[in-house]
């Protein structure tokens, strides 16, 4: 339990870790290289670190160098044989993106997670895999894990897939089709959620000198037989993180700046700026740092499928702000690390804020935010997004401060520092 004490807050300038998506990205191409990677401002957390394990059962070896530097010897896209299970916590994106790779192997291999990660979507990319003439099962009938994935068949070809609730299935196929003898061609059933993700693989695996393509918004081609490059990499800040704090500068009224971030940032949380800005805060944008100054906030209408883990700050925002903000598209958070539509809804109600749910969407009416306990259902998102509050009204509590390891261990270190 950590309780919140408010303070006066000053404007400020903060600095966060590396981000959580591009370090599990960048450690996957790593991996899959011939030769050894240097890798950079990595962020250390428990679901980099469930990554790192994975990929050293698969014969990748990771050697950390210095603080959040490691060097990485990659397998050649041929992974080692594991006859242990490959433990994955409650990490979403390991589970998905390590599916694919687990998919070039020769031998069986068994992904398997905590209970919440046991209860979490599966069945479209198994689907998928089998289609490509992979073995790819979930034991259990439920199309969750614990999976089972044998390779050995890398022809590749063409392949339909269903991103509505991850576009981490894309992601997952799009990294290991580099080593298919045909490639692939992979065609959406639909639009997929998150779709900045997508753009986030593609241009990591440009990094590591393989070629991947959006024909259109519904067609993605990888070419066959393309090596992995290995080289020295940097991991940008992680701007989900970043968001907390930019949320802090929107009910603060102080200019609350993240440094190290550039404009053109292809991570989609960058997004929540515009988002912020259309409730009424200032931002300040300058060279590799961006800010955020809250002033009379106001309520706004905002698809948020493409940030999901952005919506728990935005929401919390909300309560902040003059009438009433409608959060739409965002049904895939009922498969995160907790149903964080439910989550955010309950913990909103608990400060006396009037929030209205339904399968995909959120309305929240601002109002005058009271203290509470705050449950965080494991979830590191809430954990963080609920604990800004706590600086300007008093009473906030939070249970189960510790979740943030999974992304941000050192959360609680900057923020007392605020």
């Amino acid at each position: 339990m950590k309780m919140i004490i408010p303070k006066i807050i000053q404007d400020q300038k903060v600095v966060v870790p590396g981000s959580k998506s591009i370090s599990h990205r960048m450690l996957i191409c790593a991996s899959l290289c011939s030769g050894i990677s240097q890798i950079e401002n990595l962020l250390e957390s428990e679901d980099i670190k469930w990554t790192m394990n994975a990929l050293a059962s698969f014969g990748a070896e990771i050697e950390k160098i210095n603080t959040a530097c490691v060097r990485v010897r990659g397998f050649g896209g041929a992974p080692h044989p594991c006859e242990k299970e490959i433990y994955l916590g409650n990490s979403g994106t390991s589970m998905r993106l390590l599916a694919g790779i687990a998919a070039l192997g020769t031998t069986e291999y068994v992904l398997t997670g905590d209970r919440r990660m046991c209860e979490r979507p599966m069945t479209e990319l198994l689907d998928a895999l089998r289609h490509l003439g992979i073995h790819a099962v979930s034991p259990g009938g439920k199309g969750t894990p614990p999976v089972r994935i044998c390779g050995g068949r890398r022809q590749g070809g063409k392949v339909s897939l269903d991103c509505s609730k991850s576009s981490q299935y894309l992601s997952s196929l799009l990294m290991a089709g580099a080593f298919m003898t045909e490639g692939l061609d992979i065609s959406l059933e639909g639009p997929p959620v998150s779709s900045p993700y997508i753009d986030l693989t593609l241009d990591i695996m440009k990094k590591f000198q393989v070629a991947a393509h959006c024909i259109h918004s519904r067609l993605y081609r990888v070419p066959g037989q393309q090596p992995y490059s290995p080289g020295e990499f940097f991991v940008e800040p992680d701007l989900s993180n970043a968001g907390y704090f930019w949320a802090l500068g929107a009910i603060t009224g102080r200019m609350i700046s993240v440094k190290n971030i550039s404009r053109n940032s292809l991570q989609g949380d960058l997004k929540q700026v515009g988002i912020l800005e259309q409730m009424g805060c200032t931002v300040k944008i300058e060279e590799n740092e961006i800010g955020v100054c809250g002033k009379e906030l106001t309520g706004i209408d905002i698809d948020m499928s493409d940030t999901p883990d952005a919506v728990p700050a935005i929401a919390v925002v909300a309560a902040f702000a003059r009438g009433k903000t409608r959060i739409t598209n965002i049904r895939h958070l009922r498969e995160k690390e907790c149903d964080r539509i439910d989550a955010v809804s309950s913990q909103l109600l608990k400060m006396r804020i009037s929030v209205t749910q339904g399968e995909d969407f959120l309305e929240i009416i601002g109002g005058s935010p009271q203290g509470a306990r705050i449950e965080t259902f494991n979830d590191h998102r809430i954990a963080m997004a609920f604990s800004i509050p706590g600086l300007i009204i008093p009473g906030m509590e939070i249970e189960n401060e510790t979740c943030v390891e999974k992304s941000f261990p050192n959360y609680w270190d900057i923020f007392d520092a605020l």
